[in-house]
């Protein structure tokens, strides 16, 4: 099995970092908003004990090296804001998928590209990924909106794919190739 460590990665204005238990407050004020989870498949979390789980998770990731969950925080303050995660990552294929939360109070600030740019560079050329998946709620324009600055592009349509509080929802499917990501960064 192949590992895949979290390293700290830095941007001029967030730290991608591994979670700690002491991130349960500010990771539990993120996932507690229903507006963050409005187009996930879980309800908002009710307690700090969700966020204990969440870190728990997070740490076994980091200790079998399966995955790479960043905690996203701002350099300035060092508050937590968010999650950036490659998960389901197939080594023989060379691909991953690609997952991301921002506060909401953190929304329209660039954050989101920021971060995920970071985590994207750093799976195409430390990890040698060739491919990284995304898969949102077509009536999510707004992570739409990032995922295709970053490049990705619309690979199919799922009608009622998830069952998201209480509705059937449906799922648009993005892709974005290494050769996609360094011909727009100029690599």
């Amino acid at each position: 099995m192949q590992s895949y460590p979290t390293p700290i990665l830095t941007t001029d204005r967030l730290t991608l970092r591994p979670l700690t238990m002491d991130d349960a407050p500010d990771l539990f004020a993120v996932f507690s908003d229903p507006a963050v989870v409005r187009y996930w498949s879980a309800e908002p979390w009710i307690s700090l004990a969700d966020a204990h789980e969440a870190i728990a998770h997070a740490l076994g990731a980091y200790r079998d090296g399966d995955e790479v969950r960043f905690g996203v925080e701002l350099a300035e303050t060092g508050e937590l804001i968010g999650t950036v995660n490659l998960h389901h990552v197939f080594p023989q294929n060379r691909r991953c998928e690609v997952g991301y939360a921002l506060a909401s109070r953190c929304w329209g600030k660039g954050y989101a590209c920021e971060a995920l740019g970071a985590a994207l560079d750093y799976a195409f050329h430390e990890l040698r990924l060739n491919r990284i998946e995304a898969d949102i709620d077509p009536r999510n324009a707004a992570s739409s909106a990032v995922l295709e600055r970053m490049g990705f592009r619309k690979e199919g349509y799922m009608p009622e794919r998830w069952f998201v509080h209480g509705e059937m929802a449906d799922t648009v499917n993005y892709g974005l190739l290494r050769s996609y990501w360094d011909a727009r960064s100029g690599n």
